[in-house]
C-alpha cells in the first residue's frame, strides 16, 4: 500500500492539467467567388446518320456525308485539332412484331463529330453550311472559354474575400476578434458552359442565329481563422 500511494498522488496531480486543456479558439468559413463573362469559344456536337437494308450502303452514305461536312469545316478555316470524330457506329434495325425471333430489317450507320469554333462570328453560318452538306443530327451546343485560368484565379480571389467577410461578420456578432489565418483550402468550382438545344438537325434552319450570353466561372475556398 505504501508503494501505491506516491503513484496515486501523481495521477491525481496530473488529472487537473488534462482537464484544463481546451479546444483551440478558431472559426471555419466557406467563401464563394463567381465571375460572369462573355464566352469566346463554342463546342458543337453534330452527326450524320443514314439507314439502309444493306449495312455497306448505310455506312457508305454516312461516310460520304461525313466527308462533305469535314471538307466544309476545313474550307471554313477550322484547324484539324478543333475537329474530332467522337463516335462511329453501325447497328441493325430489328423487327420484334412477330412471335418468333426478331428479324433484321436494315442497318443504321452513324458518325458523330465534335467541333470547337473559336471565331463566334462564323458560328451561325458554319451551322447552316454543315447542315446543308449532310449533317442531320444535332447533339448540342455549349459556349465556353478558350483559357479559363485568369477567370478562375479571379474567382479564387473573390472566394477568399467572401470567406474573410463572413468570418468578420460572425466574429462581430459573437463579440470576439479575428486572429491570423490558419489555413486556406480549395473546395469545388469550375467553368459552367452555357448549354443550348439538342435534337434533329432538320429542325434547324440555315445561318442559325445564335447568342452566346455569358458563362460562369465559380470557385469555393475553406478558410480557418484563429479567434482572440
Amino acid at each position: 500500500m505504501k508503494t501505491l500511494a506516491p503513484i496515486l498522488a501523481l495521477a491525481l496531480s496530473v488529472t487537473p492539467v488534462i482537464a484544463q486543456e481546451t479546444v483551440p479558439r478558431q472559426i471555419s468559413v466557406t467563401g464563394e467567388g463567381r465571375v460572369d463573362l462573355a464566352p469566346d469559344m463554342a463546342v458543337i456536337t453534330l452527326g450524320v446518320t443514314q439507314q439502309d437494308r444493306s449495312a455497306q450502303i448505310a455506312m457508305d452514305r454516312t461516310s460520304q456525308a461525313s466527308a462533305a461536312v469535314l471538307a466544309r469545316l476545313t474550307e471554313l478555316g477550322l484547324a484539324p485539332r478543333d475537329v474530332q470524330t467522337s463516335d462511329l457506329s453501325l447497328y441493325p434495325q430489328q423487327d420484334h412484331s412477330g412471335s418468333g425471333p426478331a428479324k433484321i430489317t436494315g442497318f443504321v450507320a452513324s458518325n458523330t463529330i465534335r467541333i470547337r469554333v473559336r471565331d463566334l462570328d462564323q458560328l451561325g453560318a458554319l451551322l447552316g453550311a454543315v447542315l446543308e452538306d449532310g449533317a442531320n443530327r444535332f447533339e448540342g451546343l455549349a459556349f465556353t472559354l478558350q483559357n479559363p485560368r485568369p477567370s478562375q484565379d479571379e474567382a479564387r480571389k473573390l472566394a477568399v474575400a467572401d470567406a474573410l467577410r463572413k468570418a468578420a461578420l460572425l466574429a462581430g456578432a459573437a463579440g470576439v476578434e479575428l486572429g491570423e489565418v490558419l489555413s486556406i483550402s480549395e473546395g469545388g468550382g469550375g467553368t459552367a458552359p452555357k448549354m443550348m438545344m439538342r435534337g434533329a438537325a432538320a429542325e434547324i434552319s440555315s445561318d442559325v442565329p445564335v447568342a452566346g450570353g455569358e458563362v460562369s466561372v465559380t470557385q469555393q475556398v475553406n478558410v480557418v481563422i484563429s479567434l482572440r
